[in-house]
């Protein structure tokens, strides 16, 4: 690895750090950075992974006003999220990843649409004294998540956005540090049995811890509404943009 891409990884760090604390898109950034640095795809995706760990510590540092009183949510979503965390990366150990190269489009797009209809969403979805049932969408984005990770993010942000009455900072530090679990079963197994480029991954990791420590404050200081319009929306043109690459591929 050049300085170039040294430096490349770094500053892509920062923008998936950011970019994952503010609203869970960060593989969409640190992903491409791996592919740039000359790493194979399989290659880049699990060191992408044990990489995107920083993040959850970043923003959970960032994070710490919102994350009071959020313990036992995060243990029982943590867990879930072990589970699926795991799953996806036997499951990734075991097929290519440009398997579900139009699949990650939709689940951006799905959670971009999510977070722009969110009020009608709650008023089917959420009823008067029942808790919504989430643990099955967590196990099955987390399945994602250890599996290629771009989307999972976004799709988990949606998903407790929804169902949750909290304020989107909250929703927004809880969702990154469950991915955080789902990263840390997927990232040992990588670790254990697959090829990770730890030189890439610990300069990515960097830039990530830096850029996902910003971000929770800028969320904070944002009007919810226009920030969730504005996630919505990169949400779209970015599943656009991949959808396009994946039909003008091979």
């Amino acid at each position: 690895m050049t300085l170039t891409h040294a430096v490349l990884l770094f500053l892509g760090g920062i923008g998936g750090g950011l970019t994952g604390s503010m609203g869970g898109l960060a593989s969409v950034v640190t992903y491409p950075a791996l592919l740039s640095a000359g790493i194979p795809p399989v290659a880049a995706n699990v060191t992408n992974t044990v990489a995107l760990l920083s993040t959850a510590f970043g923003a959970a540092a960032g994070s710490r006003v919102e994350l009071h009183g959020q313990g036992r949510r995060i243990a029982r979503h943590g867990v879930v999220g072990v589970t699926g965390g795991t799953a996806g990366a036997l499951l990734l150990m075991g097929t290519p990843s440009s398997a579900f190269e139009r699949v990650v489009p939709g689940l951006i797009a799905a959670g971009g649409l999510m977070l722009l209809f969110r009020e009608p969403l709650r008023a089917w979805y959420v009823r008067p004294g029942v808790r919504p049932p989430l643990g099955l969408a967590v196990f099955l984005i987390a399945i994602y998540g250890g599996y290629f990770g771009a989307g999972a993010g976004v799709m988990m942000l949606a998903a407790l956005s929804v169902a949750a009455v909290e304020p989107l900072a909250i929703t927004n530090a809880v969702k990154t540090v469950v991915l955080g679990f789902s990263n840390v079963a997927a990232a040992i197994l990588y670790a254990l049995l697959a090829p990770v480029h730890w030189t890439a991954a610990g300069v990515l990791a960097a830039g990530c811890l830096i850029g996902s420590g910003i971000g929770p404050a800028l969320v904070r200081r944002t009007p919810e509404r226009p920030l969730r319009v504005v996630i919505g929306l990169a949400a779209l043109v970015l599943a656009a943009a991949l959808w396009h690459d994946a039909g003008a591929s091979p």
